[in-house]
Parts: C-alpha cells; sequence; structure tokens
C-alpha cells in the first residue's frame, strides 16, 4: 500500500495567526504563478489540496529565483543573493517577500533538504552562463538540477521518501526537460543556447558552430533530436514504478504531467523532428484525451521499481535519505477513508490473482 500522506494542517485553534498568514501567502503565490505559470496552476488542481497548496508555494519561489537569475544584469551576485534568503529561510528567519515566507513554512513542514534548492539554483545558474554539455551524463547533471530536483521536492510534498520512488520522481523530471530541449533546439539556437550533447552533434557530423550561426534541420540533427527523444522515452517508462509508489488522489496529477511532456516529444516526432522552423505544440484535443488516461491509470505496473537511479540523482536521494522526516501528524477522516479503500482495493486484486501468484506491492511500497 502506497504510504500516506497526512492531509492536517496546523490545528486552527493552535496557530490561527500562523495558518492566517500562511494562506495571505499562499495566494500571493498564486497570482503569481497565475501571471508566469499558469500550466502548473491548471495541472495543480489535479492534486489534493494538501500538495497543492505546498506546491504553490514551492513553484513561485523557482519562479522568482528563476527570474532573478535569467533576468538580471549579474547573474553570479543573483545567485548569492537567493542563497542568503535560502540562509535566513532554514533559519526560520525569511526575508518580507511572500514566496520566501510561504517557502520557509514548506521547507520545514515536510523537511525538504537545502541540498535540493542549492541544486536547483546551481542550474538555474548554469542556464544563465549558457553552459553546454558534451555527453549524456552531463546533460542529465543540468536536468537534475533545473527538473529533477522539482520531482524530489513534490515527491516529499506528497509524504514520500523512499528511494524508490524518489530516483522515479527525479527521472520524470530530467525526462520532461528533455522533452523540453528537444522541442527548442531552434528557439535555443537563435538565442545562442545549445543543450544537445555536443558528442553527439560530432557523431553526427556537425560542425557545431558553423549550424548555430545558421540554424536548419538536417538528416543528422533530426537524428540526434530522435535520439535525445528515445531516451527520454526510457525515463518516461519507468515512472509507472514511481506513480505506483504515490498515494491514491495525487497519482492523476503526476501521470498527467507526464503523459502532457511525453506528448510534446511525440509531437515533435511526428513532425519529422522539426523543431527548428517551429515549435511543437500539443492541441487541445490530444490534451483532453491525456487528462483523461491520467485520472483512470491509477494502477501502474512496477517492473522498474528496482531501477538503479540515474548516477546525477543520487546526491539528492542521499540528501534526502540524510535528512529526518518531520514528526508525523495525526491522520485526518479524509485520509482515513482513503485508507480504507486503499485497502480494499488491495483486497480485491489479491482476489482477482491467480492462487500462488504474488502481487506487486502487497507487502508495502517503501
Amino acid at each position: 500500500m502506497a504510504p500516506m500522506l497526512h492531509f492536517d494542517h496546523e490545528p486552527p485553534s493552535r496557530f490561527p495567526q500562523a495558518r492566517s498568514a500562511f494562506d495571505r501567502d499562499l495566494q500571493a503565490c498564486r497570482e503569481l504563478l497565475r501571471h508566469g505559470s499558469r500550466t502548473f496552476l491548471a495541472a495543480s488542481y489535479l492534486l489534493p489540496r494538501a500538495v497543492r497548496e505546498p506546491a504553490c508555494a514551492l513553484y513561485a519561489f523557482c519562479r522568482v529565483a528563476d527570474d532573478a537569475v535569467d533576468l538580471g544584469d549579474d547573474s553570479a551576485a543573483a545567485v548569492a543573493m537567493l542563497q542568503r534568503r535560502l540562509d535566513r529561510i532554514y533559519a526560520g528567519r525569511p526575508e518580507a517577500e511572500v514566496a520566501d515566507r510561504a517557502l520557509a513554512h514548506v521547507v520545514h513542514r515536510y523537511a525538504i533538504p537545502r541540498t535540493l534548492l542549492d541544486a536547483l539554483i546551481e542550474g538555474f545558474a548554469w542556464d544563465s552562463q549558457q553552459r553546454r554539455y558534451e555527453t549524456l551524463d552531463e546533460l542529465h547533471a543540468y536536468a537534475t538540477r533545473v527538473a529533477g530536483t522539482v520531482g524530489a521536492m513534490m515527491s516529499l510534498l506528497m509524504g514520500v521518501r523512499s528511494p524508490a520512488a524518489l530516483a522515479r520522481a527525479c527521472e520524470l523530471g530530467v525526462a520532461m526537460q528533455l522533452s523540453n530541449i528537444a522541442r527548442d533546439v531552434g528557439e535555443d539556437a537563435r538565442a545562442g543556447r545549445l543543450y544537445l550533447p555536443l558528442s553527439w552533434l560530432r557523431e553526427a557530423g556537425i560542425d557545431i558552430d558553423a549550424w548555430l550561426a545558421a540554424p536548419a534541420l538536417t538528416p543528422a540533427l533530426a537524428g540526434v533530436v530522435q535520439r535525445l527523444l528515445a531516451h527520454a522515452d526510457e525515463l518516461y517508462a519507468r515512472v509507472d514504478a514511481g506513480v505506483a509508489l504515490l498515494p491514491l488522489p495525487c497519482r492523476p496529477g503526476i501521470n498527467a504531467a507526464r503523459y502532457l511532456y511525453a506528448a510534446i516529444g511525440h509531437e515533435v516526432r511526428r513532425r519529422g523532428y522539426d523543431s527548428i522552423s517551429r515549435r511543437a505544440v500539443v492541441g487541445r484535443r490530444t490534451k483532453s484525451r491525456l487528462l483523461a488516461r491520467a485520472l483512470v491509470m491509477l494502477q501502474p505496473a512496477r517492473q522498474h521499481a528496482a531501477h538503479p537511479p540515474l548516477p546525477a540523482t543520487e546526491y539528492l536521494l542521499h540528501a534526502v535519505a540524510t535528512t529526518p522526516p518531520a514528526p508525523p501528524r495525526p491522520a485526518s477522516t479524509y485520509e482515513r477513508l482513503l485508507w480504507t479503500v486503499e485497502l480494499f482495493e488491495q483486497l480485491e486484486r489479491r482476489d482477482r490473482a491467480p492462487q500462488g501468484m504474488a502481487l506487486p506491492g502487497a507487502a508495502g511500497a517503501d
């Protein structure tokens, strides 16, 4: 059975002022996301409220941090400033910024290691430096920082800290970032950015400097994009095992994220890997079909549960493993009801299975 998520917040009678302040900060975070991250805000409504609220706080800080590094004149100074803000957040004395106050509540409530947020900010710094990546492993290191960290933190917000679940959560973030890279090859090149592994481009016979000076779709480039998307699909295939370890109400939201981002790559593939002359867009009809699928695919296969994590993500898993979880809080009525539903679901699956066959996850997810 998937680990249970604590849906209760602090009892209002004990913390009325703190809870009210957090509510106000959350509303401000939602307004910030409404103007800069509408896709996330819309997708977040597939998550239970107890996950959606801290996720909004987390994404709001990520949005602020990304803008500070990407849009500022001095990225090194912006990174140093963000590190000072994290110092105060983790000391329980956040600055007056609403995103900082909301994040301070979240990192302490869910025991989010500082390493994860430091890694995220480091990834933003690499973006501002327009780093290039020689190998797939180096690209993994970048994608782990800017997206794998978010996958890990979302897992913690759902109350799931097992290494197996965290490995798949990080890989989902990496796969989503690879889908973005495949979609934005032309747009990035025109801005002087290049994320495709340089060794792959050379193997395909592409003169990197000449191609950047005049980005165009060629059979050789299409082969590199195809190779990247094939690797992303391998990572998406592992995600089922991670989704199976999540609390049941959280699974539709994570399903939606992986189906929609994988669909970006499928659209690039459908267009002959041309992400130079136009940007792949997933149509509304496809989105609706995938969202419907996300709502019903709640018992995914677990054959990749024991797959070793990507080496680039291992230090994030270690940071979580060495951070004590927050003290458990009493289960709510809703949580107890969910536990009962999942228990009957497990019993029904056992009744349907051939006699003597072991069911995946029957002995516990962690």
